[in-house]
């Protein structure tokens, strides 16, 4: 099990290796629950930012890196929380948008 930590709450959850980060719909909720709209990387509500642990999540598809640039995320700090699978620790910031 890998712990995913939100910031700045500190809050945790532990989901097993290869998880979507969707199963933290189930896991966290209020102020750390990520808004998950499509689940399929074409709404932009689940944007995240990785503040640690960038390469335990899985890569970045150009499809992704696409819709982020187009919604004013370019760096690769930021995610769509529905587009990745866990292979570690990590700590997330949900971004408003």
């Amino acid at each position: 099990m890998f712990k995913v930590i939100m910031s700045p709450s500190g809050n945790e959850a532990w989901l097993p290796p290869g998880s979507s980060l969707t199963e933290l719909a189930l896991e966290l909720t209020g102020p750390d629950g990520i808004p998950f709209g499509c689940r399929a990387g074409a709404c932009g509500a689940c944007v995240i930012e990785v503040l640690e642990g960038h390469s335990n999540l899985s890569n970045r598809e150009e499809a992704e890196e696409w819709f982020l640039e187009s919604l004013g995320f370019p760096e690769k700090r930021f995610r769509l929380a529905c587009q990745c699978l866990l292979n570690g620790e990590v700590v997330l910031r949900i971004v408003k948008c």
